[in-house]
């Protein structure tokens, strides 16, 4: 149904923003394929002068390594599928199997066997059958776009980059388990209290959240230093170091966190209405079997939004990582800057731009797979508090 014409918008208005919108997009959007063309490409290739000579590598094709014209359409129709699978069959199928109570669960489950088809398809089973094709195909099979994987596989096998994924996988776990538990019920006592005290706390965690990043870490540096000493009148020798461990950045990053969570899920709880605490009371349950059973599965997408942001700010944290981690439990982010800053060779920067390019990979299979509730998080009202 078509506007009426005092509500459609000015010629001139629509192609301003749309215009704003293109250049904003290309504007955000170049820096991330800048990087991963030429995390693909000989270093020859990525740091040409010619911008062209990057896009389509003509010493790497010259070296072998390359796409061909079907592997291109074969790799793009893969990819256009995969980003169907994502989008609504996986939602459906965690919908449909997923009991009610568990949905969380569900999502990770999906998630992690969503990532490990990805990670088969793409990296086991599509290169070698396109090798196949193409070398019976002649030439059409001909590389005309070159392409290299072995960057990547220097990165993570060569440097082990795998072990700053683990270690940033414990501590973005760790991070958005405890933020979004204690800010669920904390955000819930809140949204239903009405005392002067619900009032102060939320100011109070606002100001917390407001004070610098490196004020936390400078407070929290020396107990963790001493921690064995303050520890060993309880655990007597066994009594830890916290400084170095995943533990100790965890604890710093739910302090961090822990405001945000608490006045994000405070909005989404005062969505709700009250009815829904009372109905539940009226038919005999608890507070928190209300709170557990009736308000917590109209809750999923604030949750799922809120742990969305936990889960960025734990992932891309440099500074608390770099400050309170010792070499053996560094994580990806601090681990990247590493790379760029000790390393000389073109072939060295090249393979820091592959790890680079690496840690964009989950954050895009999260938004796709929870774009959905995510949507419905933002507009739920999350945002507003």
């Amino acid at each position: 149904m078509s506007l009426p014409k005092s509500m459609q918008q000015p010629m001139a208005l629509r192609l301003s923003s749309a215009g704003f919108l293109a250049f904003w997009c290309l504007l955000a959007a170049f820096p991330i394929f800048w990087i991963a063309v030429m995390s693909f490409k000989d270093p020859v290739d990525a740091f040409a002068s010619n911008p062209l000579d990057v896009v389509f590598g003509p010493e790497t094709v010259a070296t072998g390594r390359g796409l061909s014209i079907v592997s291109i359409v074969v790799g793009l129709a893969a990819l256009w599928y995969t980003f169907r699978l994502a989008t609504t069959t996986l939602p459906r199928l965690v919908k449909q199997f997923s009991p009610p109570h568990l949905i969380v669960p569900g999502w990770i489950i999906g998630a992690l066997v969503f990532a490990l088809g990805f990670l088969i398809v793409f990296a086991g089973i599509l290169p070698p059958l396109l090798s196949a094709v193409n070398s019976v195909l002649g030439p059409i099979g001909e590389p005309i776009l070159g392409l290299t994987t072995e960057h990547y596989s220097a990165v993570w096998f060569e440097n082990a980059f795998y072990e700053n994924f683990i270690n940033s996988l414990i501590i973005t776990v760790g991070v958005v388990t405890v933020s979004l538990t204690v800010g669920t019920l904390a955000g819930y006592g809140l949204a239903r209290s009405g005392s002067s005290l619900a009032f102060w706390i939320l100011i109070i965690a606002l100001i917390f959240r407001a004070l610098p990043h490196s004020v936390l870490v400078a407070g929290y540096l020396p107990p963790f230093i001493n921690s064995a000493e303050i520890l060993r009148p309880l655990l007597g020798d066994a009594a830890p170091t916290l400084y170095g461990k995943p533990w100790a950045v965890i604890a710093v990053l739910v302090s961090i966190n822990q405001p945000f969570t608490i006045w994000m899920l405070r909005s989404f709880f005062q969505n709700i209405p009250n009815e829904l605490d009372e109905a539940a009371r009226v038919d005999g349950c608890t507070h928190f079997q209300a709170f557990r059973w009736v308000i917590m599965p109209v809750m999923w997408p604030g949750v799922i939004t809120t742990g969305l942001f936990s889960f960025l700010l734990a992932y891309n944290d440099y500074l608390v990582c770099s400050l309170l981690l010792d070499a053996q439990n560094q994580t990806m982010v601090p681990a990247i800057a590493g790379y760029f800053n000790r390393e000389t060779t073109t072939t060295d920067q090249v393979e820091a731009v592959a790890a680079a390019v690496s840690i964009i990979a989950p954050l895009f299979l999260l938004i796709m797979i929870f774009q959905r509730q995510i949507v419905s998080g933002l507009t739920a009202g999350a945002v507003k508090g």
